[in-house]
């Protein structure tokens, strides 16, 4: 279906800023959609550089959205010694693992020779977990682009000592090659654990600014980027991107809450408060439990008889109404032959 939109600015913009900005496609996207004659202004063919004024309409020709919904978004399990981006001789792209046999789940298409997916943001590769690789600019700068805000979170386990001070260290107050980093939320969650988040992506960002507090990281492994969560794909793995979560990374929207470990914890029952079986009261006789029926004061569950009804013999009978006797039961009734019915010829 054709994208229709008119432009309501107030001073004239240039059309592949404005598709960009809509959030429709990248620029050089745009450009290449202007070269191809699949974007018409006030149904004339567009033509590169053109602006766009106030009134008049863009449209996209369904070939143009067909392109664009076609671009492939992935987020791959990265195991530790894959390079993300462009190899080094005998080093393996992430993108050459990306194939039908690493599929986890279902696709509806696999990338082959032709698809140009390329990873947004860096994982080094001494690290491991969640990658993006994917054709889409708008999804590309919405991750990587110098005005993104998306955060990403890592659990990171370290050598040293982890003392308060190297946390607030680690949160504000750290510089890398000269310029201050933004702030970052860091919280220890065991011993020799970690959890980072950051709003940046610096060049082996968390390994040098544990470095400069005197930790070694051991293991890095990123599980969210935005709304995007690792959750249970397998290392190795990969799957597609859907509709719902490409336009939450767009949009900005927050992850989902993070459970306390106390509320994701089954509570168990002490044994202490529990008396020995050999001194609990029969199940006739425990007063602590309430009757066991479907509904507040009503009749206990089981048959009547059984552990905590009366015994066999000291039952009464219990009286049952007559039911009125059916005059038709056990009455026989003759079929009644119809004879053959009169066909009307064709004529």
């Amino acid at each position: 279906m054709a994208w229709t939109k008119t432009y309501e600015g107030a001073e004239p913009l240039r059309i592949n800023k404005w598709l960009a900005e809509e959030g429709v496609c990248s620029r050089r996207e745009a450009d290449a959609l202007i070269l191809k004659g699949l974007i018409k202004v006030d149904g004339e063919a567009a033509v590169a550089g053109q602006k766009i004024e106030a009134g008049q309409t863009l449209t996209l020709l369904q070939k143009a959205t067909r392109q664009l919904d076609n671009k492939l978004s992935l987020i791959f399990h990265k195991p530790e010694g894959i390079v993300s981006g462009t190899p080094e001789p005998g080093e393996t792209p992430a993108v050459r693992l990306i194939t039908e046999k690493t599929l986890s789940g279902k696709a509806h298409a696999i990338p082959g020779r032709y698809n140009k997916l390329a990873p947004l943001g860096r994982l080094d590769k001494d690290s491991r977990g969640l990658l993006v690789l994917s054709e889409d600019g708008v999804l590309a700068k919405a991750l990587i682009g110098p005005e993104s805000t998306v955060d990403k979170e890592y659990v990171v386990k370290v050598k040293g000592d982890v003392t308060p001070e190297k946390l607030a260290l680690l949160r504000h107050g750290l510089e890398l090659d000269g310029r201050k980093l933004k702030p970052a939320q860091v919280e220890q969650v065991k011993a020799h654990e970690l959890r980072f988040i950051l709003q940046e992506g610096r060049n082996r960002q968390i390994r040098r600014m544990c470095q400069l507090v005197e930790l070694r990281v051991v293991d890095l492994m990123r599980v969210r980027i935005g709304s995007l969560e690792l959750a249970g794909l397998p290392e190795g793995r990969w799957r597609p991107i859907s509709a719902k979560e490409r336009e939450a990374l767009l949009t900005g929207a927050a992850p989902r809450p993070r459970k306390p470990r106390e509320e994701r914890e089954r509570p168990r029952r002490d044994a202490e408060d529990r008396p020995p079986r050999g001194e609990r009261p029969p199940r006739g006789e425990r007063s602590d439990r309430p009757p066991r029926s479907g509904k507040p004061g009503g009749k206990p569950f089981g048959k009547p008889g059984g552990k905590s009804g009366p015994p066999r013999g000291d039952r009464k009978p219990e009286s049952r109404e007559e039911k009125p006797v059916n005059p038709m039961r056990g009455a026989k009734f003759k079929r009644t032959k119809l004879g053959p019915r009169k066909r009307t010829p064709i004529k």
